[in-house]
């Protein structure tokens, strides 16, 4: 059974770093998907981009676009999830891609608007693939549905283990597995 793991941690916990730390820690082109990143303007944060592991990048959210949907005081551009986020998560549909790693930050309220972004995650999610997503502690019904399934492992991210979390979450991931699964540990 594939890993699917969802990194909860509140704001400012240190997801996104944590997630660019696991992928700068697997081989080269072993994961695909993408992460977020404040935009701030003298000190003050006024949007935030979206990059894919492969290096493209566009800015999801920010105070100057109009939008719809508007996320708090941000506008979200839904194109750059479909521009960027969803190829980056479509490798991983693939039959050969069995068994790859899609490195999701975030599911959040901006990046869940989209609701092509919304069907390719639950697919992601039934897909044999294995997934890593950062999710906000604050309750939504996608994310809150994903927390429930008990194939899926909530981890809670902290200033307490966000240095050591993502060394062990890439030697666990790169395990050898056993019939699909990891090894035990005993």
């Amino acid at each position: 059974m594939p890993t699917r793991i969802l990194l909860e941690g509140r704001p400012g916990a240190g997801k996104t770093t944590a997630l660019r730390r696991l992928a700068a820690l697997l081989p080269t082109h072993a994961a695909t998907g993408f992460t977020t990143e404040e935009i701030r303007r003298s000190g003050a944060r006024v949007g935030f981009a979206l990059e894919t592991l492969a290096g493209r990048r566009e800015v999801l959210a920010h105070v100057e676009l109009p939008g719809p949907p508007r996320v708090g005081k941000y506008g979200v551009d839904p194109g750059v999830m479909e521009r960027l986020a969803l190829p980056s998560l479509r490798p991983a549909a693939t039959e050969e891609a069995t068994g790859r790693l899609v490195l999701i930050d975030e599911l959040g309220r901006m990046e869940l608007a989209c609701t092509a972004f919304r069907h390719a995650v639950d697919a992601l999610f039934v897909a044999e693939v294995d997934v890593v997503a950062t999710v906000h502690t604050h309750r939504d019904p996608f994310t809150d549905a994903l927390k429930r399934r008990a194939d899926i492992e909530v981890v809670q991210l902290t200033p307490a283990n966000r240095d050591v979390l993502p060394g062990e979450l890439a030697a666990r991931l790169l395990q050898p597995r056993t019939h699909g699964k990891y090894p035990s540990h005993g």
